[in-house]
């Protein structure tokens, strides 16, 4: 029995994104009377969002055996876009913030590569172990420390070409992409273990390299000093209230003039720098206060909810995979977005997802959508189908 396309479409999960599409340009209005720019980004963001659907709709047409076979060409092609960012001259790759991140294209605006880069990321990590998994039925050891080191070799270098940038917050949703997946893939607890503290271990010891000897990981890391002064202004941001904790230390003025149900910010808003952006969390603070960031953040978690179950309704492990994929991107944005805005976690450029303002982030997003969206309309399962319980 054929399915009507009607019965198919996921109407919850596009009415969760029509929500995130007005609360967005309703921040962004706040955010914008600050006045630290005189562009109306309200009006950029709807036309980013405009094109968002529009990749959706794009994404939505092939098959999942179609995004299979594309995935090595989509994985290759960002690799060579990253390497084109880097040897690209600064009339259309511009330094900003001490970063080469973007280009800059007459007409469009700022394009951030590293952003498309995640979902090649997705794509590829779950064909590897897809294909791994259905190659070696039996687990052992030997079978996961190669899975292991399959998808070490496929994060090595997207993620070493976009340190050479640098971009340390892309650089890092790619390494926690990277954990949740081996931590989905069936990989033993016996390998697990041990390489979850010896990450930790790892950690721990770069952040005593950041504290007490910065110029050995600026030489052979190639990270620069500016990222580690965020560190800084985490651990004593009292003490760098003027200058590295500036920010932040607006972000927690910002929140806390909320209170519990926000003000009135047509009369007096707290300047915050690239509030409309990095820090929309706090002009919904202040404009909506504890409870509106309550329902913003209710609102992401029926997201994943709602991918989740798209999740365990597909059939297909590729499938299954790319729904892991897309939740660990979204949850950490938000954790670490809010995280950073509320004083949890260091000060990172990384933007709250479908809510700041920014066209590559947005379009990424609007992708990942999309690929859900295309799995949720391909497994419904079939009235008499036999493979249903």
């Amino acid at each position: 029995m054929e399915r009507k396309k009607s019965e198919s479409f996921n109407y919850g999960l596009a009415f969760t994104l029509l929500l995130f599409f007005i609360i967005s340009c309703i921040a962004i209005y706040n955010a914008q009377k600050t006045g630290q720019y005189s562009t109306n980004f309200v009006i950029k963001q709807v036309e980013w969002y405009a094109v968002g659907i529009g990749i959706i709709f794009i994404t939505m047409r092939p098959d999942e055996d179609q995004w299979d076979q594309f995935t090595w060409f989509f994985y290759g092609l960002n690799i060579f876009i990253l390497i084109l960012l880097i040897v690209s001259p600064q009339s259309i790759a511009p330094v900003k913030n001490g970063a080469k991140s973007w280009f800059v294209l007459p007409g469009i605006g700022s394009i951030q590569p590293s952003e498309f880069t995640k979902i090649s990321l997705i794509l590829a990590f779950s064909k590897v172990i897809r294909n791994h998994n259905e190659k070696f039925r039996v687990r052992d050891i030997r079978s996961d420390v190669l899975l292991v080191g399959k998808l070490g070799a496929t994060l090595a270098v997207p993620i070493l070409l976009i340190m050479q940038q640098p971009d340390l917050g892309t650089a890092l949703v790619m390494i926690f992409l990277f954990f949740v997946m081996i931590f989905v893939s069936g990989v033993s607890f016996k390998l697990i273990l041990p390489t979850f503290t010896s990450i930790i271990g790892i950690a721990s010891g770069i952040l005593y390299m950041v504290l007490n000897h910065p110029k050995i990981l600026e030489k052979y890391l190639h990270v620069q000093s500016y990222q580690f002064d965020r560190i800084y202004a985490w651990f004593d941001p009292e003490s760098y209230a003027n200058s590295l904790s500036y920010n932040y230390m607006q972000v927690l003025k910002a929140i806390g003039a909320g209170s519990i149900s926000g003000r009135d910010t047509s009369k007096f808003s707290v300047y915050v720098p690239e509030k409309h952006s990095d820090f929309i969390f706090s002009a919904i603070g202040e404009s909506y206060g504890f409870v509106g960031t309550s329902l913003i953040l209710f609102l992401f978690m029926v997201l994943i909810y709602q991918i989740i179950t798209v999740a365990f309704h597909t059939k297909d492990q590729f499938s299954t995979y790319i729904c892991t994929g897309v939740i660990s991107i979204v949850f950490f944005h938000v954790l670490e977005n809010v995280g950073m805005c509320i004083g949890l976690l260091p000060i990172t450029g990384i933007p709250l997802p479908f809510i700041s303002y920014g066209g590559s982030a947005l379009m990424s997003t609007m992708f990942l959508m999309g690929l859900v969206l295309n799995i949720s309309f391909r497994s419904k399962a079939y009235m008499f189908d036999q493979d249903v319980r």
